[in-house]
């Protein structure tokens, strides 16, 4: 009940734990990067949410998925960083609330922010990828040294 339990069997590091979307789920959950690209791999319902600005896309890249599995509805718009005041409007025309929904910003602040959100707003099957797409800043500030999708060697398309 409540779903369906998949044992996986991938390389090391990918699911560390059983997937199984819940109906009955209550609170956002995390995922690991290499985690989050397993589920995508083995769920071809499951989408990421990308919600950095359109800018950062643009820019610096993108998560290399099926385009079917690939959403984005920014947190904050740019320039200014101003809360999109239309976020749950246009993750409501991208995702239905019983799917698998994986959100992803630059280094999981974002991301966490709009999976707690979306849960509290009915979305079941909410996680945020934890690290982020670029990851923090190494002590040089630059990114994609120390975390993040990229920095895993995960499929992206760079800018």
């Amino acid at each position: 009940e409540g779903g369906v339990s998949v044992a996986i069997i991938e390389p090391p590091g990918a699911l560390s734990r059983p997937y199984s979307p819940s109906a009955e789920s209550e609170a956002m959950e995390t995922m690991e990067r290499q985690e989050a690209y397993a589920l995508l791999q083995l769920d071809a319902a499951a989408k990421l949410i990308d919600v950095r600005t359109n800018a950062e896309r643009d820019w610096v890249g993108r998560v290399d998925i099926a385009d079917t599995q690939h959403g984005a509805v920014q947190w904050a718009t740019y320039p200014g960083g101003v809360p999109n005041p239309d976020f749950l409007a246009q993750l409501a025309a991208q995702a239905g609330k019983d799917e698998v929904l994986l959100f992803l910003c630059r280094s999981g602040v974002r991301s966490r922010h709009a999976a707690k959100l979306a849960t509290e707003h009915g979305y079941v099957n909410c996680y945020d990828i934890l690290e982020g797409f670029e990851g923090d800043k190494d002590a040089d500030g630059h990114r994609k040294q120390i975390g993040g999708w990229c920095k895993a060697g995960l499929p992206w398309l760079g800018a």
